[in-house]
């Protein structure tokens, strides 16, 4: 990869290169930022675009391909609105959302994998001590809301509303954080759980995933008489980081309960931010999430003592299908339904310093198929992108043996798998088999797939491959949220465009746009399907300049109070905007 790529890379990701990306930090595609990459490569666009004629300046044509919402300020609430962006600039109430924030992370709530449920593993309790912290923080809000804890430690606040017949809004967040390892602790700034706040940044552990996020829903409308029309329902897990299993999961089930199927209006949880795109500044809200699945391959061959061997032990033809599925990814796709290829145009039309044959290769793409192929071609061929827009695989775990000179009568292995949101779960279980399916005839071996025998049941194999579902964690990619002629989106891009001005000054709607996108990982929504097709992954947090999301899931995690400010402003405007939307 050339230096210049490397750079427009790290647009995308503020990490250095050279170390991994967390998991947290690819949660959100914003494809924009990695057009650069292919732009750079110099590939010759040209040729499959001679016919194509377009007016790409057109506002016309960028209205059409990529609409954008008006900027929306509230109107029956603007005295409350002009009431609370006044409150929030001046230097008392930055003092404040310093000591909420910074006292939310002193509570060291960490969450671990395969943890035992509510009540058996005292690990949970610390959040006993993060309500009592909530209550005293927010007593207005405890005073004024209903609150019902599930399953001992998620919280549902419940905002009455004086109109029933509007479909109330969720917005969540998750008290949860990822443990910090205690080998890292000397490389903190600050101590992880400090909470320190230096005049500009609060560091911690927290700070930005996503106690940031929960203490901004929690700010306080009511201390200036806000009473809603639309009623408000705020829901925050407590193992998100932890795949929601005792918190998300269980709140679905009393939200289901409670309100019923496609009740919300809109739900609204943790996910992208806006950043410098092409010249522009954009707002990437997740409208769909990929899905999720672990994959289990043992192996199985003759015991024995390790002076006889075989030619291939358990260990080593494990090895031999482990390397055939690294060396056989599976191939990405590009298709016009696809919200990657919205991206794409977005970026086209409205991106200022888009390289101009990508610009007019993508635009070449509507209507050709021939430049539809020569755009996925060239995109993919970086390998960042290959890996966030189709199905991966990482072989994350592997056993066998328990002795130096007894041969090994079982190996395994498990590939963890994000699926492509046009794929599915059959559709990654067949591609392994089929994968599979070639290495257990070539090593007389039969083949069981998921309960399916494979190979011939009647001929005797030297051994066995066995693909099953270690934990039972399948998850269909998310359904795609509606973002085209939808007035939950646009309530949601309109108040996105109209904080990001009134936070620095400024007017009108084309200081920042906003692109649909999706999630890599998975948020606490996998659980909310069933309560609105609405749902939307977005925290307003502050990108530009590089500054990513504030080095979540590693050391030194940190949150500037501007950007706390401003996402104080952001739930409270959109808790606003949904009060006096009449379309919802």
């Amino acid at each position: 990869m050339s230096e210049k790529q490397k750079g427009l890379l790290s647009m995308f990701d503020p990490v250095k290169l050279d170390r991994p990306p967390s998991r947290k930090r690819v949660k959100t595609l914003v494809i924009g930022l990695c057009l650069g990459a292919v732009g750079a490569a110099g590939f010759a666009l040209r040729s499959i675009i001679p016919t194509f004629a377009v007016q790409e300046s057109s506002v016309h044509v960028a209205n059409e391909l990529c609409p954008q919402a008006r900027s929306m300020t509230p109107v029956k609430h603007s005295a409350i609105w002009n009431t609370l962006v006044e409150r929030s600039a001046s230097e008392e109430f930055k003092e404040r959302a310093v000591e909420w924030l910074s006292g939310a992370v002193k509570i060291r709530t960490e969450s671990y994998d395969y943890m035992e449920p509510v009540g058996v593993d005292p690990r949970w309790d610390v959040f006993g001590s993060f309500h009592n912290y909530l209550l005293q923080a927010f007593p207005l809000v405890h005073s004024t809301l209903a609150l019902t804890k599930v399953n001992t430690w998620g919280l549902v606040y419940v905002w009455p509303g004086s109109d029933e017949s509007l479909k109330p809004i969720l917005l969540t967040a998750h008290q949860d954080v990822v443990p910090v390892n205690p080998e890292t602790t000397d490389e903190w700034e600050y101590a992880p759980y400090s909470g320190h706040y230096d005049g500009e940044f609060i560091w911690g552990r927290g700070s930005s995933d996503d106690k940031g996020g929960l203490i901004g829903i929690l700010q306080n409308l009511i201390s200036v008489g806000f009473e809603p029309t639309r009623k408000a329902v705020l829901a925050f897990g407590f193992d998100e980081e932890a795949s929601g299993l005792h918190g998300a999961r269980e709140i679905a089930k009393h939200l289901l309960s409670a309100f019923g199927e496609e009740a919300f209006a809109f739900i609204v949880d943790e996910g992208g931010n806006f950043q410098e795109s092409f010249g522009s500044v954009v707002a990437f809200p997740a409208v769909a999430e990929k899905g999720y699945m672990d994959v289990r391959l043992s192996v199985a061959s003759p015991g024995g003592h390790s002076s006889i061997p075989p030619k291939h032990t358990s260990i080593g033809l494990l090895a031999a299908l482990i390397a055939e599925i690294e060396a056989n990814p599976v191939a990405p796709k590009l298709s016009r339904d696809n919200v990657f290829y919205d991206t794409l145009l977005c970026t086209a039309v409205r991106s200022a310093e888009i390289d101009p044959d990508m610009k007019k290769a993508i635009l070449a793409s509507i209507i050709s198929d021939d430049a539809l192929r020569a755009v996925e071609s060239i995109i993919f061929k970086v390998p960042l992108i290959s890996s966030l827009v189709g199905t991966t695989r990482a072989v994350d775990i592997i056993g066998g043996g328990v002795k130096a000179n007894a041969l090994p009568e079982d190996a395994w292995a498990v590939i963890n798998h994000r699926i492509a949101t046009d794929s599915s779960v059959s559709e990654v279980i067949n591609i392994d088999t089929q994968l599979v399916k070639p290495i257990a005839a070539k090593f007389n071996l039969s083949l069981t797939s998921f309960g399916d025998v494979i190979t011939d049941p009647s001929v005797p194999y030297y051994g066995s491959i066995v693909l099953s579902d270690p934990w039972g964690n399948q998850l269909e990619p998310a359904p795609i949220s509606p973002y085209k002629s939808s007035a939950a989106f646009d309530i949601l891009s309109g108040t996105i465009k109209s904080v990001y001005n009134t936070h620095r000054g400024l007017s009108g709607d084309d200081n920042i746009e906003v692109y649909p996108s999706y999630m890599t990982g998975n948020t606490d929504t996998r659980y909310y399907w069933k309560l609105s097709e609405n749902i939307y992954r977005y925290g307003h947090g502050n990108g530009l300049g590089g500054r990513g999301i504030g080095s979540i899931h590693t050391v030194n995690e940190n949150i500037p109070v501007d950007s706390l400010l401003e996402m104080i402003e952001f739930f409270t405007a959109l808790i606003l905007n949904a009060d006096e939307a009449t379309d919802l």
